[in-house]
């Protein structure tokens, strides 16, 4: 988790970011989104270490900008979108991109940002010796004992070590080395704008500023109206597939040799993995001993907080996987989007294939049924399969997990799951089959990502004027798409984390792995959970409910855990002594430890904060705002508006329309301020609003009075010289 902090600071630290882009941009296609946490964990402190002596040879690599090159790259793949790289290894020779990977897999390496200026002599000799390699075609995926750059953090003098530790660090399973990182990011550079520019819209994983709440919303916004869904689970995908099929999905926009060679040997290299029976039959077998804290290294990174564990122990099942394919790292779901994005296109023919709008359905209008009269999840809509209504369907994939909403009869749902079935024997050679690809209908409930999509049915007052002017009231029916959270899974979740026990009467249990810190320690550790669970929630109908519920699970933990710690027997005497929010100091029965107010007053120990939310009242309301029908992330938006205001064909539109308005820019304006100002002295008084018409008469018969003096003195000027002669 400290990835993405560190990057940030690599990413804020170039001019070049700044100039390009507004202020309020930050460039997130360089980011990698784990989740959709507001309240990122707080990073290990930032250490600056000294600079070191830097040979003059090797100085000019470090004025290079890594930023300014990857967003010409990024601005060049969003300009031309559909043509075919062939020169993409011409940027492997840039060492600025070579320098920002270093930093980048530093960082995660050792959790501290390193700046340029401070990295060693050795460090960029042995990155230029990666580099060469790479482009000579001598670097070997996966390498144990031989290196072109070692890991900070790594001592080890490898030609000390004996036959049997060197037996067992070439068959033992071990982390991606530290060169191999640096060379998947560098390709992950290269690799992540031109597919960007490429990917379908309908795809929300594994892609910069497309998270789970984006997918949430899309759902809210554009499935209302569907009667029957098809859920799909292809996250076998996402284990591993053929070399080929990721190759020839690759091939068929990146034609260079170079990088695809690269990517060819990472996936057929093969990896050294452990047998589980053999594991398991030594953790048996290993006694438990008394284990001491492990005090962590100087240059080691924090593992993440309590909080933080509990929350990713939250995650869906449709974001639980993480595609790891042979060597490719970071790589590897880009890859697997990639290969997807087949899918995609193939979906979003079959969208324009299925839509037969109706006349009689004021809905949906248009050529492809993009255009919308109205809010489709208003009550006036009422879905039905008759044949006076449009046929419909839209299509959406969260990583390995496609949901597919139909406006129609079920027979056209079956058939259109049959061909999907067809199509990924075909393409992926993934054997599906109808439990698989189920077909469910929008009153029994779609369960996606932790969310419910239902059908409430409403029945609204509608009031309008007849014919004499006379007011009618009626009751009507309608449909409202419903996107709740479901509390069945969030109970499993808890359950899974050993927070409750229990289905119909969950029973809080105690949260042991806490016994040890303080008070006031535990009770901020669950507040950031509790605040990270309400952004999650931030988009669901029922989000009051929920955090709630989780609320009560907390602080019904919590209560255990200081009962048993301090020795008061029952939840209610804790709640007694606490407060309902746990606010006030404890202690144990005896009385024997000192009066806190006195602690504090000294100094010696911490504030405690209540816990939040402890009633129904204190959750925020659920976000409902609207979400566009085109909806793209802020830095693409960013990037086509950046490349529409380069073209020159803009600028002339906009300056052809200023002319027709009759207008007058505030450049042309200050251009002649400053001209009559320098030829006449003559100010011009300040431009309003609808005084450019005015500002032009006054600048028009400012220069008739020069012309006429100008005039004046010539003649004047002839007469005397006809008196001298």
């Amino acid at each position: 988790m400290h990835r993405n902090l560190s990057v940030l600071r690599l990413l804020f630290s170039s001019p070049a970011a700044a100039s390009l882009l507004s202020p309020h941009c930050s460039l997130p296609f360089l980011l990698r989104s784990l989740s959709s946490n507001p309240h990122p964990p707080p990073s290990a402190p930032r250490r600056r270490l000294p600079p070191s002596s830097v040979s003059p040879s090797l100085s000019p690599l470090l004025k290079e900008d890594a930023i300014a090159t990857l967003s010409s790259l990024w601005i060049s793949s969003f300009r031309n979108p559909s043509s075919t790289i062939t020169s993409l290894s011409d940027h492997l020779t840039r060492p600025e991109l070579w320098i920002l990977s270093y930093q980048k897999v530093y960082a995660d390496e050792t959790g501290s940002y390193l700046p340029k200026s401070s990295i060693s002599h050795t460090a960029l000799d042995d990155l230029l010796a990666l580099r060469n390699a790479v482009l000579d075609g001598r670097f070997r995926w996966g390498a144990r004992l031989e290196f072109f750059i070692r890991s900070p953090r790594d001592k080890t003098d490898l030609s000390s070590l004996s036959k049997r530790k060197i037996r067992a660090l070439l068959t033992n399973p071990q982390p991606s080395p530290f060169q191999d990182r640096i060379v998947q990011e560098v390709l992950l550079f290269l690799l992540e704008p031109v597919f960007e520019a490429r990917f379908s819209q309908k795809s929300y994983a594994f892609r910069p500023g497309r998270t789970a709440h984006t997918v949430v919303r899309t759902i809210r916004r554009s499935f209302a109206g569907y009667l029957w869904y098809l859920k799909g689970d292809l996250s076998t995908i996402l284990d591993g597939v053929k070399p080929g099929l990721v190759l020839s999905a690759l091939i068929r926009e990146v034609r260079d040799r170079k990088i695809v060679d690269l990517i060819k040997s990472a996936l057929e290299t093969p990896v050294i993995t452990g047998n589980p029976a053999e594991d398991e039959a030594k953790k048996k077998k290993k006694k438990r001993k008394y284990q001491k804290k492990r005090v962590l290294a100087e240059d080691e990174p924090k593992p993440d907080p309590y909080w933080l564990q509990s929350f990713f122990g939250f995650a869906p099942a449709e974001a639980d996987k993480y595609p790891n394919w042979g060597h490719c790292g970071v790589l590897s779901p880009l890859l697997a989007n990639i290969c997807l994005d087949e899918l995609d296109k193939w979906m979003e023919g079959k969208i324009k294939e299925f839509y037969k709008p109706s006349k009689a359905d004021v809905i949906w209008t248009g050529e492809e049924g993009d255009i919308e009269q109205g809010n489709t999840s208003w009550p006036e809509f009422v879905p039905t399969s008759g044949p006076d209504k449009t046929r419909k369907m839209d299509y959406i994939r969260f990583g390995g997990h496609i949901l597919v909403g139909v406006r129609g009869p079920r027979a056209d749902a079956a058939e259109l799951r049959k061909q999907l079935i067809q199509f990924c024997d075909h393409r992926y050679q993934l054997k599906l089959d109808n439990e698989s690809v189920p077909i469910e209908h929008i009153t029994k409930g779609i369960l996606f990502l932790d969310h419910v999509l239902c059908r409430r049915v409403v029945y609204p007052t509608l009031r309008y004027t007849a014919t004499g002017g006379k007011i009618i009231s009626e009751k009507g029916v309608g449909t409202l798409l419903s996107v709740t959270a479901s509390l069945k899974q969030c109970i499993k979740q808890f359950r899974k984390l050993e927070f409750l026990k229990g289905d119909r009467d969950p029973d809080p249990q105690p949260c042991f792995r806490m016994f040890h810190a303080t008070q006031a320690h535990t009770n901020a550790q669950m507040n950031k959970f509790l605040s990270t669970m309400v952004e999650w929630y931030r988009y669901a109908d029922n989000r009051k409910k929920v955090v709630n519920f989780c609320s009560y699970i907390i602080r019904g933990s919590l209560a255990k855990l200081y009962a048993a710690k301090y020795k008061l027997r029952s939840r209610a005497k804790v709640y007694k002594i606490g407060a309902r929010n746990l606010q006030r100091p404890l202690k144990d029965k005896k009385g024997q430890s000192p009066e806190y107010n006195e602690l504090m007053r000294m100094g010696l120990v911490d504030s405690i904060e209540g816990l939040q939310y402890t009633r129904m009242s204190l959750v925020p309301e659920t976000d409902y705002t609207p979400f566009p029908s085109r909806w793209k992330p802020d830095h693409e938006n960013f990037l086509l508006e950046y490349i529409k205001l380069e073209d020159r064909k803009t600028l002339d539109e906009q300056r052809k329309c200023i002319r027709e308005e009759g207008l007058i820019t505030p450049q042309e304006y200050v251009s002649m301020l400053v001209w009559n100002y320098k030829k006449n002295a003559v100010m011009l008084p300040p431009l309003g609003e609808n005084d450019s018409q005015k500002a032009k008469e006054e600048l028009l018969g400012l220069t008739h009075d020069s012309e006429n003096r100008i005039s004046d003195d010539v003649v004047s000027g002839h007469i005397l010289q006809a008196a001298q002669m």
